[in-house]
C-alpha cells in the first residue's frame, strides 16, 4: 500500500468526541491540541460535540480542524464505523442499544453496581466497548491514566477538610469546591487554609498523613501535592504492598490525621478500616480521602461509607459515636477539579494509541481490551 493510499484510508476513519453529561465533569478525553494532531498527522476526521461543561471551548476545537456538532449528536449519528470517544459513563436513564463502538470509562468490569445493565446495551447493539481503564501494554501497565491528578486533587482536598475542621465546629461540613484553572491556583488555595489554621487557631503542627498505594500514579500525585502545599516529608507516611500485606499494621491508621487511599483494587483484601476500628475516643483520624473510590465494589477496603460524594458536597460523615468528627471524601472524578491540566496529561499519553484505532483488530492494546470486553459479556 502506498503512503497516499494509507493516508486516504485514515482520512475515512472517524473519531466522534461526545459531550460529557456527568454533573461538574469538565474534562475531555481529547484536547484541542491532540485533535489537531489526529487530523494533521494521522489524517482522521474528528467530530467534536459542543459541551457546556467542557473546560475547552468549541472554538478551540474548531481552530484545531474539528467539525463541531451539537451536544449528544452521537445518539443520532450513522453507524459508519466511527468510534465514539468519551470519558465518564453515559446517563443511567438511557437504555437504547449501543450500535457504535465506544472508548470510555464504563466502570463495569469489576462488577460494580449496574454492570449487567451497562454491558447489555453493547450486546443488544452488537457493538464493542474499549474501556479506558483497561488499555494496557504487554506488562499490564495502563497506557494512559488520570491517576496522578486524582491523587493530587484528593490530597489537596484532604488537607482542606482537615483545615476546615480545625476552623469550625463539628456541626458544619466542608463547603463545595469548584474547578481551578491550574495547579498553582489550587496550591495557593490550600496554603491559605493552612495559614489560617496557623494564625487564627495557633495550630502550627501540620497534619500527619498516611498514603496507602504511595508508589502508584495516584500515590505519586498525592505526594507531590502535599509537598507543594508545604507538608513536610516527616509528616507523610508511605505504605505499599509490604505494609499492607500484614493486616496488623492497619491498627495504626486511626492515629494519622489524614488517610489517603490510592490503591488499585483488583482482588479482595482485608478492610483497611472498619466502624469498630474507628469508633474510639483516642482516634486522631478526621479525614479519609478514598481516591480509589471503589464505593460500590463488594470488596471496598474502606467499608464505612456507601455513597460517592461530589464537588458540591465533597464529604460524607462516618457515623461513629466516639472520637472526633470523621468524614470521607469519595469523589470519583477528582481530576476534574484541574480539568485542563488533567485532560492534557491524559490525552497526550493516549494519542499514539488512538492512531492505531484503524487497525484495532490486530493492535495488541486494543485487541486485549476487546477480548476483556467479550470475556465480561460472556459472564452475562
Amino acid at each position: 500500500m502506498t503512503i497516499s493510499s494509507n493516508i486516504n484510508q485514515r482520512q475515512r476513519f472517524i473519531i466522534h468526541l461526545r459531550a460529557e453529561n456527568k454533573p461538574l465533569e469538565h474534562r475531555r478525553a481529547l484536547t484541542p491540541s491532540v485533535v489537531g494532531e489526529l487530523i494533521t498527522q494521522a489524517g482522521f476526521t474528528v467530530y467534536v460535540e459542543d459541551s457546556p461543561l467542557s473546560c475547552f471551548t468549541a472554538a478551540e476545537y474548531r481552530e484545531a480542524g474539528a467539525v463541531i456538532l451539537p451536544e449528544n449528536a452521537w445518539k443520532e449519528s450513522p453507524n459508519d464505523g466511527r468510534i465514539i470517544v468519551g470519558l465518564k459513563e453515559m446517563p443511567e436513564e438511557d437504555t437504547f442499544p449501543l450500535i457504535h463502538e465506544h472508548v470510555q470509562f464504563a466502570h463495569c468490569f469489576k462488577k460494580q453496581e449496574g454492570w449487567e445493565r451497562v454491558l447489555s446495551r453493547f450486546i443488544e447493539g452488537e457493538s464493542t466497548l474499549y474501556d479506558l481503564e483497561f488499555l494496557e501494554d504487554e506488562q499490564g501497565v495502563r497506557i494512559s491514566s488520570f491517576g496522578f491528578y486524582a491523587g493530587y486533587v484528593g490530597a489537596c482536598l484532604g488537607v482542606k477538610d482537615w483545615c476546615f475542621k480545625k476552623m469550625n465546629d463539628e456541626s458544619k461540613d466542608m463547603p463545595g469546591v469548584k474547578a481551578f484553572f491550574d495547579e498553582c491556583e489550587l496550591n495557593n488555595d490550600v496554603v491559605m487554609d493552612l495559614e489560617s489554621v496557623s494564625t487564627v487557631k495557633n495550630i502550627t503542627e501540620p497534619p500527619r498523613v498516611l498514603i496507602i498505594g504511595s508508589n502508584g500514579r495516584c500515590g505519586k500525585g498525592a505526594k507531590e501535592a502535599l509537598s507543594n502545599v508545604g507538608i513536610p516529608k516527616s509528616h507523610i507516611t508511605e505504605w505499599g504492598r509490604t505494609e499492607t500485606s500484614d493486616p496488623k499494621n492497619f491498627k495504626q491508621i486511626p492515629q494519622f490525621d489524614i488517610f489517603i487511599n490510592c490503591i488499585y483494587l483488583k482482588d479482595p483484601i482485608e478492610p483497611f478500616v472498619t466502624m469498630e476500628s474507628l469508633n474510639y475516643e483516642q482516634r486522631k483520624l478526621t479525614t479519609i480521602v478514598d481516591v480509589s473510590a471503589d464505593t460500590t465494589n463488594p470488596h471496598n477496603p474502606i467499608p464505612v461509607y456507601n455513597i460517592a460524594t461530589v464537588f458540591d458536597k465533597p464529604t460524607v460523615k462516618v457515623e461513629v459515636s466516639k472520637g472526633p468528627k470523621l468524614s470521607v471524601i469519595s469523589i470519583d472524578h477528582l481530576p476534574s477539579l484541574l480539568p485542563r491540566d488533567a485532560s492534557d496529561f491524559f490525552a497526550t499519553h493516549l494519542f499514539k494509541h488512538l492512531t492505531n484505532l484503524p487497525n484495532r483488530k490486530e493492535d495488541p492494546v486494543w485487541k486485549r481490551a476487546e477480548d476483556l470486553f467479550k470475556h465480561h459479556c460472556d459472564q452475562l
